[in-house]
């Protein structure tokens, strides 16, 4: 029929479903919050879902509540929650209500996808050590954050391991600025042979701040990144770094919601799907100089 528009509320009515699921996230200019909501979408498109995305504005404890609820009385059928600094222990949600979160501390209580940051931290941290350097440097995330832990806890397990003290970190904000600003006083030290960083933006930052002081990588500093961007492979020096896989992320997280959608909470109540992550070398690490 020329100019029918199908009602969304009235075919709720009679499907027992919108074809819609929430987002809820604080940082959406972050590139892992960017890179896995494009992927969810994708996902939910592929199974002609919409998808409502919400922005928590104070990434405070309070408003993720209030979020959450207005999110899950709108016409959508399940709720995916991503990673935040703050989020509460558990939410205000309606009994039975669709979720899936994408965040460790919320494994457990519901379905979780979550990565291995520890296989990846392993990966970088050996693999600076076999390429021959005495002590491997870590440039954190924003410290006390969820990823920014998962991924320097296992840094210093194998150094220990190794016989080696681990080094005081650096912190960032998982800015490329961030990186860039400690880049500059790394480079006047003198003495670190190796760094791995976080993630790829502040590892950039990295790379910038050592070529503007004279540094050349990887001869002078072996440099790892996490991440894996896709510029990361087209810097002038490609990056090394640890691969996880967003597409994976995204199509799993929008999997959990629909299977309770299908079966029930229950069928999935507590499950956790841990994504595996990959170390990519290329360009950015070699043998130490005084080797």
């Amino acid at each position: 029929m020329l100019g029918y528009s199908p009602n969304i509320a009235a075919r709720a009515l009679r499907q027992g479903e919108f074809k819609a699921i929430g987002v809820l996230g604080n940082r959406f200019d972050r590139t892992g919050e960017s890179l896995t909501t494009s992927a969810l979408i994708a996902a939910a498109t592929a199974q002609d879902y919409a998808v409502t995305i919400v922005t928590v504005q104070e990434n405070k404890l309070g408003d993720w509540d209030h979020a959450a609820i207005r999110l899950s009385s709108q016409a959508i059928d399940g709720l995916v929650i991503l990673r935040a600094e703050h989020t509460p222990e558990q939410f205000a949600l309606p009994a039975g209500f669709p979720v899936a979160v994408a965040d460790s501390r919320l494994a457990g209580l519901y379905p979780a996808v979550t990565l291995n940051h520890e296989q990846g931290s392993v990966a970088a941290t050996k693999h600076l050590l076999g390429l021959g350097h005495r002590q491997v440097h870590h440039l954190a995330g924003l410290k006390g954050s969820d990823p920014s832990v998962a991924r320097l806890l296992p840094w210093q397990r194998v150094l220990e391991q190794n016989g080696i003290r681990p080094p005081e970190p650096f912190y960032g904000d998982w800015s490329a600025q961030s990186g860039y600003e400690i880049g500059k006083k790394i480079a006047q030290r003198g003495d670190v042979t190796a760094l791995y960083c976080a993630n790829d933006e502040m590892a950039m930052g990295v790379l910038h701040a050592f070529h503007e002081a004279g540094l050349r990588v990887p001869e002078d500093i072996s440099v790892v990144g996490f991440d894996d961007l896709s510029l990361s492979a087209h810097l002038p020096v490609p990056l090394t770094t640890v691969r996880q896989d967003y597409q994976m992320i995204g199509k799993h997280l929008f999997d959990l919601v629909k299977e309770q959608l299908e079966k029930g909470r229950d069928a999935v109540a507590r499950r956790r799907v841990v994504v595996p992550t990959q170390l990519i070398v290329r360009s950015t690490t070699a043998a130490p100089r005084f080797n």
